[in-house]
Formats: structure tokens, sequence, C-alpha cells
């Protein structure tokens, strides 16, 4: 395993942790596939580095517990933008 691929993965770690991101985040921040974030922090942070990986892993339980929220926010605030699309449309008619 080479050196940048190990130091990529603490580094992943590391902005996970500070940011509480989620692997989604993660991912578009490093330029990095979602399967590569997770793979980096279950397995190959694992072997490293297992001080870090417990708090990742804590981190990841945690977003794991809170997808649920995350998703009805996001279809809530779909709908309210289609609503207000809708309304503008409405009064320019």
């Amino acid at each position: 395993m080479s050196e940048h691929y190990e130091d990529r993965c603490e580094r992943l770690a590391q902005y996970m942790i500070e940011e509480s991101a989620t692997v989604r985040q993660a991912a578009a921040h490093f330029g990095i596939s979602k399967s590569t974030v997770h793979k980096y922090l279950t397995t190959t942070l694992r072997q490293r580095n297992r001080a870090l990986y417990a708090a990742v892993k804590e981190l990841l339980e945690q977003n794991k517990a809170e997808r649920h929220f995350r998703g009805g926010e996001a279809t809530r605030l779909k709908y309210l933008e289609q609503r207000e699309k809708r309304m503008a449309s409405a009064k320019e008619t």
C-alpha cells in the first residue's frame, strides 16, 4: 500500500471528524466515490490507526441513525420549493 493512499485515508478520517461530515460530503470534498470513502474508513483505517477508526466508526453510526431525518428534510424542502414555484407561476398569469 502506498504512503499516499494511507495518508489520504487518515486525512479523510480527520476531515470527517472535524466537520462531522457524512460519507457523501467527504466524498464530494475529496473528489472520490462514496464506496472508496467507506472502504478507506472501514477497512484501511481499521488496520492502520485503531484509535482514529474508533472515532470515525462512532460518527458513521451516528450518521446512520440520523439519515432518515436528513432524507425527510430534503423531501420537505423539495416539495416546498415546488410549491413556491407554482405560486410564483400563478402570480405571473
